[in-house]
């Protein structure tokens, strides 16, 4: 599938987490987490060209965030406001318009999904967006989340299989079965479907 061929007016590409703390390297590195940039940097190209709007959500966590094992939660630092680990991958090409949406930046729970109380989904309905091609970090935690959201509400969601890498091999799978179940279209590239 090449996205120059199938995104269209009604289109939103959506790029989940693709920052440094989540990429090797990072306080949270995701394993092969920084190979979806090349996707990612070819749909957004395609998205240019296509008119096509490019929202890229980020974890933008407060210090002390709940998430945060110091704070009785499950991860590790990460993605703290302002800091180099909380910053979109260098090599990522976000075009100069590209919308940041910034979750997890509650003092009482975690978020996510970059619907989770961000607005994203009165934004897109305002933008007329039907469809959203989905990528990014991590496929069975915020890439998961955000798909399910967009489904749930209404909107026709594409999740970019070779744009995304999981926490595990394991949750991947789990995830991308919860999504099919949910009416999550998976693209899988060409290679993938032999």
């Amino acid at each position: 599938m090449e996205p120059e061929t199938v995104l269209r007016e009604g289109d939103a590409l959506l790029i989940v987490d693709v920052q440094n703390d989540f990429c090797p390297g990072g306080a949270l590195p995701i394993e092969e987490g920084d190979a979806v940039v090349t996707v990612l940097n070819g749909w957004i190209a395609a998205a240019r060209a296509a008119g096509v709007p490019v929202y890229a959500s980020r974890d933008w966590h407060p210090p002390n965030h709940p998430s945060f094992a110091t704070e009785g939660g499950p991860w590790p630092v990460h993605c703290v406001q302002g800091t180099e680990g909380a910053a979109f991958h260098p090599d990522l090409a976000l075009p100069a318009d590209a919308v940041p949406v910034a979750k997890g930046t509650r003092f009482d729970k975690d978020q996510y999904s970059a619907f989770d109380e961000t607005g994203l989904s009165a934004e897109l309905a305002r933008r007329g967006v039907r469809r959203v091609w989905i990528g990014g970090l991590a496929l069975d935690i915020c890439v998961k989340a955000t798909a399910l959201d967009a489904a749930a509400a209404g909107i026709e969601a594409h999740l970019i299989a070779d744009a995304s890498r999981p926490v595990t091999a394991e949750g991947g799978a789990e995830a991308l079965r919860e999504m099919a179940a949910a009416g999550v279209i998976l693209e899988e590239p060409p290679s993938a479907r032999g």
